[in-house]
């Protein structure tokens, strides 16, 4: 196994560290069925996850992967999702198999952590204060705060910078295509969970240096290297 020295580890969100599934569904099923249409099960709804929720709604209403909807009703759709799914972020959403004594063990071996998700802020801090795993992060970069998501590399350049960690000493570790294109035009080391939202893409192809079907297996890849630290970490 090959073993990454760094300093700073940005870790996705949905799919990685937490199966959302389950509460997305939820609310899209909301939206849906409140709108007068036809609902979907869990596994439909999952297939849409990974683009972020304006995404998501887009397919629920279009049965399209890329297709978009009348703009009237989606800025309905929208208001009807976010406010169920605000008030429900963690009714069923769980923590994957080891992942909060994993970040635990990492942040006693000396690493900066920062958790960069393209979700927005308003679903972000609840969901990770309320699955007890928020202490645990130097940074939590979301969705709305930046002018670009992943795949854009900006979210990961600008989590670093907040960490104090040189670019070269920092890596993602991700669960989707989107992940591994944004750590290669950051020119960062990526690695990849086998689980989670990635929907059959070949990772390895789009730039992770390693995939892994256990999230507690991610200690294993890194090597704590202080030579990387830029300065404390901004508030």
């Amino acid at each position: 196994m090959t073993t990454f020295l760094a300093a700073g580890l940005l870790f996705d969100l949905d799919g990685t560290l937490v199966d959302t599934a389950p509460d997305l569904a939820c609310a899209a099923n909301h939206m849906l069925a409140t709108l007068g249409r036809p609902t979907e099960d869990e596994a439909t709804v999952a297939s849409w996850i990974g683009d972020g929720v304006p995404r998501l709604i887009k397919r629920a209403l279009t049965g399209e992967r890329f297709g978009e909807p009348d703009p009237a009703l989606f800025e309905e759709a929208q208001a009807l999702y976010g406010d169920y799914y605000e008030a429900h972020v963690a009714d069923r959403s769980r923590l994957y198999p080891g992942v909060a004594q994993t970040l635990a063990a990492l942040r006693a071996d000396g690493f900066r952590i920062a958790c960069v998700t393209n979700k927005a802020g308003r679903f972000t801090r609840p969901l990770l204060q309320a699955l007890g795993i928020a202490a645990y992060f130097d940074v939590v970069l979301s969705g709305d705060e930046l002018a670009r998501v992943k795949p854009d590399p900006l979210p990961l350049v600008v989590a670093c910078e907040r960490l104090g960690v040189a670019r070269d000493g920092a890596a993602l570790v991700g669960d989707s295509g989107n992940d591994m294109r944004a750590a290669k035009a950051a020119e960062m080391v990526a690695v990849a969970v086998g689980y989670g939202y990635h929907h059959g893409v070949d990772l390895p192809a789009l730039g992770a240096a390693a995939v892994t079907p256990i999230f507690a297996d991610i200690r294993d890849f890194f090597r704590f290297d202080e030579r990387f630290l830029l300065s404390k970490a901004m508030p």
